[in-house]
């Protein structure tokens, strides 16, 4: 596939090439190894048919071929698209200013409620576990305080 013709692809459209080059390239590899197995039979020997799915294989390399440039194509347009995500994402974010959520704090300094109790979870799976692993702990400060 010509470079000229690549470039004038977006993303979609070098996905959609992608895809339908990836099947033309497994159909025709597919081909070849089924019909040079079936060769190999007849001729005796890999090497002795060999020659005759040179054509084939041919075929198959091409589409090989054309399949790695147009992937390589496709990584380079969405790495493009990627950072300028990123960038619009980023003057987004410098835009707004964000310093985080507003707070609703009295005048006066003190706490406007109490809000809502924090449930601390230390559990391990079971509570034999951590008894355990509480009594481990006092027993290395016991330790290190005689």
């Amino acid at each position: 596939m010509e470079p000229e013709r690549l470039a004038l692809l977006d993303e979609d459209g070098l996905l959609h090439l992608h895809k339908r080059v990836r099947r033309a390239r497994n159909k025709h590899v597919t081909r070849y190894r089924r019909n040079a197995a079936g060769r190999v039979t007849e001729a005796g020997g890999r090497g002795a048919a060999a020659p005759t799915s040179d054509k084939a294989r041919l075929r198959a390399s091409v589409f090989e071929e054309a399949l790695a440039r147009i992937s390589a194509e496709l990584a380079r347009v969405a790495h493009e698209e990627a950072e300028l995500l990123k960038d619009e994402r980023l003057a987004r974010a410098r835009a707004a200013k964000w310093s985080g959520p507003p707070t609703q704090g009295s005048a006066a300094g003190g706490v406007g409620s109490p809000g809502r109790a924090r449930e601390h979870s230390t559990t391990t799976g079971g509570k034999k576990r951590d008894a355990s692993s509480q009594a481990q702990g006092a027993k290395r400060q016991a330790k290190r305080d005689s």
